[in-house]
């Protein structure tokens, strides 16, 4: 490897939104997730609405609780 050219390569705590913490290796000593793999649906199979910025909330002011029906009536 070339020299003085690469990042420092430190101990990194990664944090989730959920409360996990992660030890492990990177060029940022700290960094912050929203989801991790205790939280994640894919992993815990726990099915969970992921509301990140508050777009159902924003779909839900804008079309209202019910959705429209777009079948015309006979």
């Amino acid at each position: 490897m070339k020299k003085k050219i690469h990042p420092k390569y430190v101990d990194c705590v990664i944090t989730c939104a959920c409360g996990n913490v992660v030890k492990t290796r990177s060029t940022k000593p700290k960094m912050t997730v929203d989801i991790c793999s205790a939280c994640h649906p894919f992993f815990t199979g726990k099915r969970k609405l992921l509301d990140t910025a508050g777009r159902v909330e924003k779909f839900r002011r804008k079309y209202g609780e019910a959705v429209p029906s777009n079948r015309k009536k006979k």
